[in-house]
């Protein structure tokens, strides 16, 4: 696993990097699983009316949605690890495991699985890395992701690349897990979650180089309120370049900057112990 760098033949490739994907078990060749995989349909950013509802999508490469067993339904069945193959709708990796019953599934592959690697979901399981466990089993310290947060719902937290929480304390029925971010927060110890940290660590130090990778991705340019018409957005117009008038807003007019985006009585706020720390953009009063 690692970052290849290409001669500078081109302004583009002068500063793009890209993965040298030596941790898939066929760097050269993606083949996934046909009985999982279904098509993906693009959106474009706009909602069933044809509105649109998130800026700045649209086109991009076609794409394959691989199908992921994020609650690891196998219970007590030991898989082989097939392969470890890239997805092209996350940052991580995901492994193709097949069952001792025939069954095939993609999980989410954390840092050290390889083909030919056994794993196994259930209570009774050894904590390595690529094994499921509930919470009330797995060892304190231990470096865990795809973690539930309701029993049974299937993963939720942990599962970019290389994400990984730490399960730090269990009181009772709650568990005291210290997320990616920095949050800490309580979990039923009847969660389940994955031994090990997630793969493709190297994701985060990837350059694109040009503007047209990131249309690849379906990603278009995003533009500036201040450089749009006054009918577009509250800080365009005006004659020549503006520092907008006004403190920074989208579209529909709600601040950009300061504001508290998490609604005050949602349930789960009493689960968390510690929040994370905010961004260098969060205005203190």
């Amino acid at each position: 696993m690692g970052i290849r760098y290409y001669k500078p033949t081109t302004p583009g490739r002068r500063g793009a990097s890209v993965s040298d994907f030596a941790d898939c078990t066929y760097p050269l060749d993606n083949r996934p699983e046909k009985s999982l995989v279904v098509p993906r349909r693009k959106t474009g950013g706009r909602n069933h009316h044809g509105v649109v509802t998130s800026r700045f999508r649209g086109g991009g490469h076609k794409k394959m949605y691989r199908i992921i067993d994020f609650r690891r339904r196998k219970e007590n069945v030991w898989a082989t690890v097939e392969s470890i193959e890239y997805d092209p709708n996350r940052s991580a990796r995901i492994a193709l495991l097949k069952y001792e019953d025939g069954d095939k599934a993609y999980i989410l592959s954390p840092d050290g699985l390889k083909a030919g690697d056994r794993v196994i979901s259930g209570a009774d399981a050894e904590p390595k890395p690529g094994n499921c466990m509930p919470l009330r089993k797995i060892p304190l310290g231990m470096s865990i992701h795809n973690l539930e947060l309701q029993p049974g719902r299937g993963g939720q937290i942990g599962r970019s690349a290389g994400a990984g929480a730490v399960l730090t304390a269990r009181d009772g029925d709650w568990a005291q897990v210290s997320l990616p971010s920095g949050e800490m927060r309580r979990v039923h110890i009847d969660c389940r979650a994955t031994i090990g940290v997630i793969s493709n660590a190297d994701h985060m130090n990837i350059a694109l180089g040009k503007a047209g990778r990131k249309r690849w991705m379906g990603r278009k340019p995003h533009n500036r309120g201040t450089s749009q018409n006054p009918v577009s957005h509250p800080m365009g117009g005006g004659e020549g370049r503006t520092a907008g008038g006004r403190h920074p807003c989208g579209p529909t007019g709600v601040l950009a900057k300061g504001g508290k985006t998490r609604k005050k009585r949602k349930p789960s706020n009493k689960a968390i112990i510690r929040r994370r720390r905010p961004g260098p953009h969060y205005v203190q009063s």
